[in-house]
């Protein structure tokens, strides 16, 4: 029997996606209805940051956290929605290598970037509801801006040091088996195993979801046990604490939820491939288009100030 042996490709390399399966004469209408979602997505995240940073009476830990949350939904959507409008639209799925990898490191840094920020927003609600006194000598701007750029850094090093396992690793393949490019669909294309890389990619997975969720539960209990004590001789402290949490645990859960989708739809062999394509960008297309409706309906401040800003202009127009 005769060895199988691979040929490592030659730069430049491109890669070629393997996208959906679409049938004749449907891409304009699924290019349409991918423009329509990535609209609602730059529309709803846009109005959202565009208030916050305009109205100064919202230049507080809170908003400047979901501005951060809004930042990092943005970056995940805009690194995936424009390809797969391209390919609906034109058919186009060649990708070249930088542009893989920037897409690839780019979804990654969103999927980290979300759970690291909502756990620093956690534990700045832990601090509003459980030391209401000692708050704003506490999150100082100094150190709100430092928990931010923490977040961010954590998920760009973390990212950064997976993506350093492709340095040197040939490519036998061109073929990624996805909608968008990721690093195991990139390393799944190597000459050779890429062990070191699997074992990094799962420690860093169980490392980021365990400790943002003990964070966020253990911000969370203490939250609701200080929200039930206080509440016992003043109702109002109690509604408040509830309304001020709800948004960012609506957040955390409906971004839970669309990814335990993704892993659920795998351990069916019998769902269509496009089915599980569709189900694998939820994560990138749900809670960016959904949290800005969230903040809107559970925040008064920040939903009187957009409707303020829309009846002024109004107002002016008139």
């Amino acid at each position: 029997m005769e060895n199988l042996t691979f040929t490592p490709l030659r730069q430049p390399i491109v890669f070629e996606l393997e996208g959906f399966d679409v049938p004749p004469g449907h891409g304009p209408l699924l290019f349409f209805l991918a423009l329509f979602a990535y609209m609602v997505v730059l529309l709803g995240n846009g109005v959202v940051i565009c208030v916050i940073v305009t109205d100064r009476s919202l230049h507080r830990p809170m908003f400047v956290m979901i501005c951060h949350l809004v930042v990092c939904d943005l970056l995940g959507a805009t690194a995936v929605f424009p390809s797969l409008m391209m390919h609906f639209l034109t058919g186009q799925k060649k990708i070249g290598y930088l542009p893989a990898i920037a897409q690839g490191f780019c979804v990654h840094t969103y999927g980290v970037a979300v759970q690291t920020i909502l756990g620093v927003m956690a534990i700045d609600r832990y601090v509003a509801v459980c030391e209401p006194l000692r708050y704003h000598s506490i999150m100082t701007s100094a150190r709100l801006h430092s928990c931010c750029a923490v977040a961010w850094i954590v998920a760009l090093l973390l990212i950064a040091v997976l993506f350093s396992f492709h340095m040197n690793v040939p490519l036998c393949g061109h073929l990624v088996q996805h909608v968008y490019c990721s690093n195991r669909g990139i390393l799944n294309l190597a000459c050779t195993p890429t062990p070191m890389s699997d074992i990094y990619g799962l420690a860093m997975t169980w490392f980021v979801s365990t400790g943002m969720f003990i964070i966020i539960a253990f911000s969370y209990i203490g939250i609701l046990r200080a929200a039930l004590k206080q509440g016992r001789t003043d109702s109002s402290i109690r509604t408040k604490a509830f309304q001020t949490c709800a948004s960012h645990l609506v957040v955390y859960v409906f971004y839970e939820i669309a990814s335990l989708i993704i892993i659920i739809s795998y351990r069916f062999p019998d769902t269509s491939k496009n089915m599980k394509k569709f189900l694998s960008i939820l994560f990138i297309m749900v809670p960016p288009a959904i949290n800005p409706i969230i903040y809107g309906l559970v925040s008064k401040e920040l939903r009187s100030s957009i409707v303020k800003r829309f009846s002024t202009r109004t107002a002016h127009k008139n």
